[in-house]
């Protein structure tokens, strides 16, 4: 499974990076308003970084618009995914900007025709939204399992990237579904790193060494 970060902190990129946990960064205007930064600053910022792909987002809601914007943010490097929205405008631009080589996340995915349409249209990612269909007492988790279940069925390219992931749950499940990729926080990666049991050994261990009077250095 690849690991995307979302996020446009560079700090917190940089650090997963060093541990090799960071095969891609997803941003959006969201993200971009809390950086605080110029997007097209920090988004090449964030490419020079890493090698993998970055979703860098349009917010244009009409199709030439969107490709034009897209158009503009693949300037940025190489390693640009163009994100657009999944509407009706949203695949036409998907379908303009994929006929042109560039890589392309469609987001707001919450069915299973969304994503359909989203892989005939030519994308190279789909982004369903868990946390958003938890929100409203829907199971997030099952339209992983679905969507992957209906491109493994037809052999669709286009690669299922989890999104709107709120807890370590949500990873390890989409680990199981199949999903090829996962974009989380930082905090939520870091977090996987985490076990009750872990933390009780560990405390066990030191005051057992302690004991000792020993020291290695």
């Amino acid at each position: 499974m690849k690991f995307f970060v979302d996020t446009a902190e560079i700090d917190a990129i940089a650090e997963l990076n060093e541990l090799g946990m960071v095969d891609g960064v997803t941003t959006n205007p969201s993200l971009i308003l809390k950086s605080g930064r110029d997007i097209l600053e920090v988004t090449k910022e964030i490419c020079d970084l890493i090698d993998g792909p970055v979703s860098a987002e349009v917010v244009a809601t009409q199709a030439d618009a969107m490709i034009a914007e897209g158009r503009k943010l693949a300037e940025i490097a190489p390693n640009i995914a163009v994100k657009v929205p999944l509407t009706w405008d949203g695949l036409k631009a998907c379908k303009a900007l994929t006929g042109e080589g560039r890589m392309v996340n469609v987001t707001l995915c919450f069915s299973v025709n969304q994503a359909i349409l989203a892989a005939k249209a030519g994308a190279t990612f789909i982004s369903p939204f868990i946390g958003r269909l938890d929100d409203i007492n829907l199971d997030g988790m099952e339209l992983i399992a679905d969507i992957r279940q209906v491109y493994d069925n037809y052999g669709f390219d286009t690669q299922v990237l989890a999104a709107s992931i709120r807890s370590v749950n949500h990873i390890a499940e989409s680990a199981r579904i199949g999903a090829d990729v996962i974009t989380a926080p930082p905090a939520v990666i870091k977090a996987m790193a985490n076990h009750p049991l872990t933390d009780k050994g560990l405390a066990a261990f030191m005051a057992d060494w302690e004991k000792t009077g020993q020291k290695i250095l």
